[in-house]
């Protein structure tokens, strides 16, 4: 039994010694939490009045960009730029009023503005505009300000970026309270008074509805002052008594924070406008979460001492099982030895430490082996031997080695050594060999390089960017060039390059390779230096050009539903035919038959012939023969390829669903268990982990892990709805090894506690 164990009872001593001290923790607990619950007050304060003043500053600063778009409109400047204008522009001054309708809808606080006209004495607002400035007056002014002084200060005197104090206002009759933000046009400034000037008057209202957020939350009061201390907005204070708090010699305007008679005052001065935010808090409001926290405390600590054994028993339960569990798994693998002198801990690290330096040492040896790995790679991809795209993306993946899709291959010969038969002159090639690698790792854009024979180099070129033959080829023999006047500079070799045609796909790299091999033959026969295409070489018309291994890749792509890929095997070989051969009609009609046989054989497989669709495409099988010129061929031969892929492709659809299903029901059926692992589900369906993991997030969009607790959590939900388990018992039934784990996982998921949720659902 577990608990007979020793782990377990190594467990419950521990539980059992913490429970001694549950009373001194108590008290620490409710220290410490008053001390937390001040700072958590503090820090929210802070937070909450610094929202308000980057909202209230924000807004300031949207109230300073209307007036830079002002300062644009051209109609305002084709109005201020007339300077003793005989007559009114009426209909300038009623286009401009038309433009500024809309931006009262975009702030609040561009509710109430007027521009000034200082040349025709016209004050222009939203729907309305004033001829006379003494008219605007009559409605809306500050009533501490007479007119004359008012039009002295405000309209004929120039502003840059000035906002007045607080300070009460009438608003067409109904007094209120309002600053003003005050800026004269044209922006650069100019002598005397201003050609126009914005007036826009700010709400006091307005103001104190983006400070009461703090004030709603806590009560209190807010004040906020400019550079001199006056006001701009207040809530629950007035100025003197602001003033009178900080000129007090108790009170530091220094502080972020302090306690100040029955509040806690906050301050912010912001590093834009020097402005002031203050914000009071009782301090009975601050310490209410506090005596909430020393009630709780004191509690939750009675409980613990009376709960104490039942829990530390069920923990150890808890813990100590998945350490057993482990245990036993390494002693069926690696035996008992050691466990009678050992204790369980010194055996798991032993043993896991071992583990991890099998693995460390199998990494070092795949990281020694790379480069083999990586060249027999390349002579794989250069003998064609892949027969699929995605067979060559995984061993590339392997290798840890990317080839361009386009590219040409080439062969380089070394010269002067035209027998082989002693050692001397082995050693020397293969030093030649190894300089030859070195200058080509030395040049930029160093291409893949794999040995053939003693005096023989193959050179994969990769091409990046989509171009014709010829240029590919000319970059290439361009670069040969450079490498070739490297070696024999620098080591006195030379070597004679064979390059086969260029490729466009990874497919056809054994393609250019075999036509580099015949390049290299001719170039032998025919006593040919330097740089040789295969287009140097003379055509053959006597057969056609249908390779068996090409046959063998183009039944593979087929298969593996890449209608590209196939495309592209049969486009290159209809090119070798049609534009490199000129085939007699016998040839012509027999290379068409050939492509029909192949066809064929794949029609006779199980997958073609299961599907509604075969006799459609053995019909245009048979319709090959019927074209005459190879673009109708090549046009028939694309329509035959890509209905033969959508059969593929609608195949591994159906499968990959079905395989998706299989997952699902199996989880759904399995998830309280708790050792359901993604090797338990790869097992079931016969499919690599990596594979299943992959295609169920491409079929569902969620990873496999999250469908997995998504279940779990779903079920625990219908527990806790049903409230019959403690959360500890439905943690176990929905496949958690602890409760902890599974608290922790519902709070992530949920939102809530188990225990909240099930409060809630009640």
């Amino acid at each position: 039994m577990l608990w007979h164990s020793r782990l377990f009872r190594k467990f419950l001593v521990s539980y059992l010694v913490i429970l001694i001290l549950p009373s001194v923790a108590g008290y620490l607990s409710y220290r410490t939490s008053i001390s937390v619950a001040k700072s958590i007050s503090i820090e929210n304060s802070v937070s909450e009045l610094q929202k308000s003043k980057e909202i209230l500053e924000q807004r300031i600063e949207e109230v300073k960009g209307f007036t830079r778009q002002l300062a644009l409109n051209q109609n305002l400047i084709g109005l201020m730029s007339e300077k003793k204008p005989d007559k009114q522009d009426v209909y300038g001054i009623w286009r401009l009023m038309k433009d500024l309708t809309g931006f009262s809808q975009t702030n609040d606080f561009l509710q109430n503005f007027f521009i000034y006209l200082n040349n025709y004495d016209v004050l222009v607002m939203p729907g309305t505009t004033y001829y006379r400035a003494d008219q605007y007056y009559e409605s809306f002014h500050y009533p501490n300000v007479p007119f004359e002084e008012w039009k002295r200060t405000v309209l004929e005197r120039a502003h840059s970026d000035e906002i007045t104090p607080l300070r009460p206002y009438m608003d067409n009759g109904v007094g209120t309270s309002a600053i003003s933000y005050l800026q004269s046009l044209p922006l650069n400034g100019i002598s005397g008074a201003p050609y126009a000037t914005v007036d826009v008057i700010i709400d006091g209202r307005d103001i104190a509805r983006m400070l009461s957020a703090l004030q709603e939350k806590y009560g209190g009061w807010v004040y906020v002052g400019d550079r001199q201390g006056r006001p701009i907005g207040s809530i629950n204070i007035g100025e003197p008594n602001f003033r009178q708090m900080i000129s007090d010699p108790n009170f530091d305007s220094g502080k972020e924070s302090q306690f100040y008679g029955d509040d806690l005052v906050i301050s912010i001065t912001s590093k834009r406008n020097g402005w002031v935010y203050m914000a009071g808090i009782p301090k009975s409001v601050l310490m209410e979460s506090a005596d909430k926290i020393k009630f709780i405390t004191w509690t939750v600590t009675g409980i613990a001492l009376g709960f104490g054994l039942l829990a530390g028993f069920v923990l150890s339960y808890r813990n100590s099982l998945p350490i057993n569990k482990l245990l036993g798994l390494l002693q069926s693998q690696f035996g008992k030895d050691g466990m009678a002198v050992r204790n369980e801990y010194d055996f798991l690290q032993g043993n896991i430490s071992a583990i991890l330096k099998t693995n460390k040492n199998l990494q070092n040896e795949l990281i020694r082996q790379l480069p083999v790995i990586r060249d027999a790679f390349l002579k794989r991809l250069l003998a064609g031997e892949f027969l699929s795209r995605e067979e060559i993306v995984a061993a590339q993946s392997q290798a840890d080695l990317r080839v361009s899709d386009q590219g040409c291959v080439g062969i380089l010969q070394i010269n002067g050594y035209p027998e082989l038969g002693s050692v001397e002159i082995l050693n020397e090639l293969n030093a030649a060999r190894f300089l030859i690698k070195q200058a080509l790792a030395n040049l930029d854009g160093a291409p893949h390089v794999t040995d053939s024979g003693p005096d023989k180099l193959i050179v994969i070129f990769g091409h990046d960017q989509a171009a014709t033959e010829d240029s590919v080829c000319a970059s290439f023999e361009q670069w040969l060039a450079e490498l070739s006047s490297l070696v024999f500079e620098e080591y006195k070799i030379t070597f004679t390059a064979a390059l086969g045609k260029p490729f466009s796909s990874l497919m056809e790299v054994s393609r250019s390779y075999d036509q580099a091999n015949q390049v290299a033959e001719f170039a032998v026969y025919t006593n040919r230096k330097g740089i040789v295409r295969y287009g140097d070489m003379p055509s053959d018309s006597t057969s056609y050009y249908y390779p068996l291994e090409y046959e063998l890749r183009l039944i593979n792509t087929i298969r593996a539903g890449d209608k590209e890929e196939a495309w592209k095997i049969v486009r290159s070989i209809m090119d070798e035919n049609a534009n490199q051969r000129v085939l007699s009609t016998d040839l012509k009609r027999h290379f068409i038959g050939e492509l029909q046989g192949t066809f064929i054989k794949l029609l006779d497989q199980n997958i073609f012939k299961e599907n509604e669709q075969s006799g459609r495409i053995r019909e245009m099988v048979a319709d090959l023969q019927l074209a005459e010129t190879a673009a109708e061929i090549g046009s028939r031969l694309e329509s035959l390829i890509a209905a033969l892929c959508s059969v593929v492709i609608r195949r591994k659809n159906d499968l990959h669903m079905e395989t998706v299903e299989q997952i699902k029901k199996f989880i759904d059926e399995n998830y309280a268990d708790p050792d359901l692992t993604l090797y338990r589900i790869a097992e079931q369906v016969g499919q690599p982990e990596k594979y299943i993991s992959q295609l169920f997030k491409d079929r569902t969009g969620v990873n496999l892990s999250s469908y997995l607790e998504k279940v779990r959590l779903d079920r625990a939900v219908e527990f806790l709805r049903r409230n019959e388990c403690t959360v500890d018992e439905i943690a176990s039934q929905v496949g958690y090894n602890s409760s902890h784990s599974f608290r922790r996982a519902f709070k992530r998921v949920m939102g809530v506690s188990p225990s909240a949720y099930r409060g809630s659902a009640q």
